[in-house]
């Protein structure tokens, strides 16, 4: 599997860029239209190659954060001056939320950047992580670390279509709901098109 991500990342990246407007959840980006700057940002989506298969390393938001908290998210935020690349900032990033050190990240290349509604271009950056870390959340961001098998992710049966009434619209979005976890929006949004990528699928 390691060997397939390396090759398809590596064929996106020598394809022509293009920027994904928030999948099949808002298509019709209003800041895309708009005045508004779009803000850069990076997450690490991180894949854990553990001896019985590999997981995908998540964060739940804590309850008390003023945005998007309690989600479901990967380590990541807004890219900053001192950052040399989307890379950098998802490293640091994943650093200071998680304390998963870049030793025991390898990075495997990064996908389509993503335009999220609430007006972030986020750069999913692929990494293959080596078991032995110590996690050390950040208890003011980060309420919970847990992982989920890649194969449910990568399973297209797991992929929800549900709908929510938001900004005057019925919006329709991914979710990947496992066990106590609800998996949606960007996240499960940046996942699909993972999953749209490794199997040659086109966007849906």
């Amino acid at each position: 599997m390691r060997d397939l991500i390396l090759a398809r990342l590596a064929a996106l990246k020598a394809g022509s860029a293009r920027v994904t407007g928030d999948h099949v959840w808002h298509p019709d980006n209003e800041f895309l239209k708009s005045e508004n700057p779009i803000r850069p940002a990076a997450v690490l989506m991180p894949i854990v190659e553990r001896h019985d298969g590999l997981t995908v390393l998540f964060t739940r938001r804590s309850d008390h954060l003023k945005a998007h908290a309690g989600q479901i998210s990967f380590p990541g935020g807004r890219v900053e001056a001192g950052d040399l690349d989307p890379i950098a900032t998802a490293l640091r990033e994943t650093d200071e939320e998680i304390g998963i050190k870049q030793p025991f990240i390898d990075v495997a290349g990064t996908m389509t950047d993503y335009v999220t509604g609430t007006g972030f271009q986020i750069t999913p950056v692929i990494g293959f992580v080596k078991p032995g870390f110590t996690l050390q959340p950040d208890p003011f961001e980060v309420a919970e670390v847990f992982e989920v098998p890649f194969d449910f992710l990568m399973d297209p049966k797991n992929h929800k279509r549900e709908r929510i009434h938001w900004r005057g619209a019925m919006r329709e979005y991914y979710a990947m709901p496992y066990h106590d976890h609800y998996i949606w929006g960007a996240t499960a949004g940046m996942l699909r098109l993972f999953y749209e990528l490794m199997t040659e699928e086109g966007p849906r």
